[in-house]
């Protein structure tokens, strides 16, 4: 595996990270080094900032943010940087659609905002998506 994280994994909340467990797990099995981080886009907003604008320094290829109910962190990250943004949309509990609301907020972003996104709970497909790009 690289030293080097190349692909950064983004959730806003720690009940999340189990949820891209599929992500971690299919770029481990490629050999590709990620980190992952916790950072809510409306309960720490400058630290989502902060994690988007300083992912190129930090050598990230690639942000995959998995995000549930608004799903505003993939947008909220694209805004920050000039790095492929993937969404994966996530299920809540506290959803009326079971994660298509996720769904259409990660795929309807402003004209300038592009994110990328895969099916409801599907982090490995993100995953697959960062080792595509990664190779081009």
């Amino acid at each position: 595996m690289s030293e080097q994280p190349l692909v950064g994994i983004l959730v806003g909340s720690e009940s999340d990270v189990e949820r891209m467990q599929a992500a971690v797990d299919e770029l481990d099995a490629r050999g590709i080094a990620h980190e992952i981080d916790v950072r809510s886009a409306h309960r720490t907003p400058d630290a989502v900032a902060e994690y988007a604008r300083g992912a190129r320094a930090r050598g990230l290829r690639v942000v995959i943010c998995g995000a549930g109910l608004s799903a505003a962190l993939p947008g909220a990250v694209a805004a920050q940087t000039d790095l492929p943004v993937i969404g994966v949309p996530l299920r809540s509990s506290l959803s009326v659609l079971d994660g298509l609301d996720a769904l259409l907020a990660i795929a309807q972003m402003p004209p300038g905002i592009p994110v990328a996104t895969v099916g409801v709970d599907n982090a490995r497909n993100a995953a697959a998506l960062a080792l595509r790009i990664l190779r081009a």
